[in-house]
Order: structure tokens, then C-alpha cells, then sequence
């Protein structure tokens, strides 16, 4: 399969994921386990598998020189980007925090052009636009936006985090260009499940575990090794062979899927609002994500 079409199906995958997220984690918190306790539990989950799978499959050694950038990517990339977001969205609405979240892109555009000079050129920009329309259009018809004061710490927290998990992608990809995804995987959770531990080691002790029913263990499950562990090992793959922004612009797709699965689950209907703003989404997915035709040199007779 050609390794470009496969990233593609990789951030697919991904953001169904994290489109599923905003709902089990929300069933999770807080009733039955604190944001900064559920963090630390997903990232020793997902620090575990990515041992494992280094240990069996990869040892592959990285340069000194890298350590420094693995360790911010690790703080931004796992410690602030986790923890404000599950501190965020326990106090905001999801979608609230799906609203925020389409800052992403833009943020990752900016630091793109600043860090990796990376040109945004029309076209580009004008996918952007259309995500952001299509995004929450879709998002604003799942139900009212709550803007009241209780909220407000959650909301700048969410967006934080956005611009955490934007800088991230532009820090690790010259990582991910470098070595395998699995190798940075491991090295970026191992200075993220250092610096989070200090936050979520109290929360986690004080979870009473025989508490927990059957279908919030599925879900912590679903957490741990699906967004956690999955995600992050799919949108790795992926910036090995696209941009920051490809990556990024893949967050609009967020809202479609998860009116897919409400509907598969018959708890939402598709209408042709739906149908028009995923056709938007997609055809600005498509703008961002086509790479430009390099002019060919003639040759001289």
C-alpha cells in the first residue's frame, strides 16, 4: 500500500478515536476517577505497551543529542497536553471542548511557519476555513455551547491544551523523521509518565476500584490502550510522511465521526445539514492534505 494513503488511513483511524474519547472519558470523570489520577493511569498504560513493543520488536538506540528534544516533547506532548485536557474537560462541556479544539490547526500553521518555516499558501489556508465552517456547524447542532462562569477555567484549559499538542507535532516531527515511530513513542512517554506522576499519583490511590461497574472498565480500557496508546503510535506513523498541519487538519473530522457512531448507536439521524457540513469538512481535509505539483524543468533540446 502506498505510504502516503496510509498515513491518510492512519489519521482516519486515529481521530475515531479521540472522536470517541470525549464521551468515555467524560463517563470516567469525575464520579469514578479525578482527571490528574485518570492521567497518570493512561499514561503507565500506554508507557507499558510502548516498552513492550520497544523491547520486542525495535531497541533501536538514539543519539544524545535527541534527549533534550525528547523530554519537551514529552512535556508537551503527554504531561500539559493530558492533563489540561482532562482537567478542561471535566469542567466544561464537550462540546465546548470540541469547539476549542479546532484552534488546532491554526496554532499548528503558526508554529509551523515559525519553527520548521513551513509556506501556508492559499490554498492551504482556504482548507483550513472550511474545516473550521464545516467542524461547527456540525458541533453547534449537537446542542447549546455553555458560556456560563463555571465553565470558563475549563475552556481556557482545553485551549491550552490545543496549543500544547500543536507545538508538540511540530517539535517531533523531525523526531518522527528520524526514527521509528515506536522509539519515540517509548522515549516521549517515558519523561511524560515522569513529570505527570507527581500530579495523579494521589488522585489514582484514592480511586475505590470495586466501585467501578463493568462498562466504566471497558471504557477506562478503551482510554488507556485505544487513545492513549493506538492513537499516538497512528498519528506517529503518520508524520513520517506528511506535514504538522496535514496531521492537524484531521481534528475536523472529529465531529463527523462521532455523529456516525451516535447514529450507528441510533441515539442521533442524519439530515442533510449533517451531509453538507461533512462534504465541507472532507473538501477542506482535501485542501490541506494534496501536495503541490512541482513544476517540471524542460529539457533543452
Amino acid at each position: 500500500m502506498n505510504k502516503t494513503l496510509l498515513a491518510h488511513l492512519s489519521l482516519l483511524f486515529a481521530n475515531l478515536i479521540y472522536a470517541l474519547n470525549y464521551t468515555f472519558a467524560k463517563d470516567v470523570m469525575p464520579e469514578y476517577i479525578q482527571p490528574s489520577g485518570f492521567i497518570l493511569l493512561r499514561v503507565i498504560g500506554a508507557f507499558l505497551l510502548f516498552t513492550l513493543s520497544y523491547l520486542l520488536f525495535i531497541k533501536e538506540k538514539v543519539e544524545k543529542e535527541d534527549i533534550i528534544r525528547f523530554a519537551i516533547c514529552g512535556l508537551f506532548g503527554v504531561a500539559i497536553n493530558q492533563l489540561l485536557f482532562f482537567e478542561g474537560l471535566n469542567l466544561t462541556t464537550p462540546i465546548n471542548a470540541a469547539i476549542i479544539m479546532t484552534s488546532n490547526p491554526i496554532l499548528v500553521i503558526i508554529m509551523s511557519l515559525l519553527i520548521l518555516k513551513e509556506k501556508i499558501n492559499f490554498r492551504k489556508g482556504l482548507g483550513i476555513i472550511l474545516g473550521i465552517v464545516g467542524a461547527s456547524s456540525l458541533i453547534l447542532k449537537a446542542g447549546d455551547v455553555n458560556l456560563i462562569s463555571d465553565t470558563q477555567l475549563g475552556n481556557i484549559f482545553v485551549f491550552l491544551n490545543a496549543t500544547s499538542y500543536g507545538l508538540y507535532l511540530v517539535l517531533v516531527q523531525p523526531l518522527m523523521k528520524k526514527y521509528k515511530p515506536i522509539t519515540v513513542m517509548f522515549h516521549v512517554f517515558a519523561f511524560g509518565l515522569i513529570l505527570v506522576f507527581p500530579f495523579g499519583i494521589s488522585t489514582l490511590s484514592d480511586v475505590n476500584w470495586n466501585e467501578i461497574p463493568t462498562n466504566i472498565y471497558w471504557e477506562i480500557l478503551f482510554v488507556v490502550v485505544c487513545t492513549t496508546f493506538i492513537a499516538y503510535l497512528f498519528n506517529s506513523s503518520a508524520l513520517k510522511e506528511l506535514n504538522p498541519t496535514t496531521v492537524s487538519i484531521y481534528i475536523y473530522l472529529q465531529p463527523i465521526l462521532a455523529t456516525l457512531f451516535a447514529i450507528i448507536r441510533k441515539s442521533d439521524s442524519l439530515d442533510k445539514q449533517k451531509i453538507i457540513s461533512s462534504a465541507i469538512i472532507f473538501l477542506g481535509v482535501y485542501l490541506v492534505s494534496v501536495r503541490s505539483k512541482k513544476p517540471t524543468k524542460k529539457k533543452l533540446s
